[in-house]
């Protein structure tokens, strides 16, 4: 289950969305609202909001999206308890609002309006909204027993616009090579193979490395920006968690030389690397081909 937070200034654009036929509409539940027709809905809520004219956004508007695999369970009269319940939580209570199921997508979903200006012409917080409502979808998600989809996996990617659709195609690339992979060299190569740039942001003028950088299609996105657990040291970790296992499995073949570096240490293997591919990265700059460099933050 995930919510889509939007706010508004007029009523009407919102209203038709929503009761639009187009979208095989279904309304579900309302409150205070006349529901002889669109126009007396809209006026509903306009004569309300009118109570606190101060207010420039009146037009709360929430969609909530619920996975296809709960399909069958998600009958009208369980939706409605999970949009009351939902409003609920989130302090949209005392105030109007009108309840629809769209059938325009694949997937079970929702639309909620509501008056920002309640009953006794008092605005409904909208602070941390978005914070709020995340961790009440992920609340209720558990205790509906609806499915819980692991990380980006229902992600549409063919309907994103960049730059998210090359995020994406990283994430997509990391989440394939990072558990292959036992060291950054090793990582680095199979991701330019994929047109995938690797840089690094250090602290200040030191070699203590603070974070990851990916480069594809003209952009660059941080680790932890693709995914949380694509963070340099959440990689770094699981790079280094490959190499023990590997090496583990190995022990009984061959013993690791004195001074090597198995682990595939950041701080002294990638140090040894730049030492030794200076030539190489002489020549990749004046190609202006960026390889492996140091940035001291991201450009914003």
């Amino acid at each position: 289950m995930m919510a889509k937070i939007v706010k508004g200034q007029g009523f009407k654009g919102v209203v038709n969305y929503i009761l639009d036929k187009a979208k095989g509409t279904e309304i579900l539940d309302s409150n205070e609202v006349r529901l002889k027709s669109t126009d007396t809905i809209i006026d509903s809520f306009i004569f309300q909001s009118e109570l606190n004219p101060g207010l420039t956004k009146p037009v709360g508007h929430i969609s909530l999206d619920f996975s296809a695999q709960d399909r069958e369970k998600l009958s009208n009269e369980f939706m409605v308890q999970i949009a009351r319940d939902y409003m609920n939580r989130m302090g949209i209570s005392d105030t109007q609002y009108l309840v629809a199921r769209h059938y325009d997508k694949e997937h079970p979903h929702i639309h909620l309006v509501f008056n920002r200006v309640d009953n006794n012409g008092k605005t409904i917080s909208d602070r941390n909204d978005r914070f709020r409502s995340e961790k009440i979808c992920k609340e209720l998600t558990r205790e509906y027993g609806l499915y819980f989809a692991s990380g980006k996996e229902k992600v549409k990617e063919n309907r994103l616009r960049e730059p998210d659709k090359t995020k994406y195609e990283i994430y997509n690339s990391l989440k394939t090579t990072v558990p292959n992979c036992k060291n950054w060299h090793q990582l680095i190569g199979v991701l330019k193979g994929q047109d995938i740039g690797v840089t690094f942001k250090f602290k200040g003028k030191t070699d203590e490395i603070q974070g990851v950088i990916f480069d594809k299609n003209g952009y660059s996105i941080t680790g932890s920006k693709v995914d949380r657990q694509f963070s340099y040291s959440k990689i770094d970790q699981q790079l280094r968690a490959n190499a023990q296992k590997l090496n583990n499995s190995e022990a009984h073949h061959r013993q690791a030389p004195p001074g090597s570096n198995p682990t595939g240490s950041l701080a002294n293997d990638f140090l040894y690397h730049l030492r030794k591919s200076s030539h190489e990265e002489n020549k990749k700059k004046k190609e202006n081909i960026p390889h492996i460099k140091r940035r001291k933050g991201l450009r914003r």
